[in-house]
């Protein structure tokens, strides 16, 4: 997955939610999902607790990170 990739993913537009980047087809912000894996939680209950967000859409972030941090070491 690359970052150009994420396009499909996660979006940002001044129309919703102020900009912040979401998850496409939502407004669940990718800080959440920040967030709650920071905060312990696991995939499954992000899911739970957002139930518009796809298990796809979670793997893909993780995976473009993943890459990223891989570029820069």
């Amino acid at each position: 997955m690359t970052l150009e990739e994420l396009h499909g993913i996660i979006h940002s537009d001044p129309e919703i939610m102020g900009g912040t980047p979401v998850f496409v087809g939502t407004r669940v912000p990718l800080q959440n999902l920040i967030d709650a894996l920071e905060g312990g939680e696991s995939i499954d209950d992000f899911l739970e607790g957002f139930p518009t967000v796809q298990h796809a859409q979670v793997i893909a972030v993780i995976e473009a990170g993943r890459l990223k941090m891989l570029e820069l070491v």
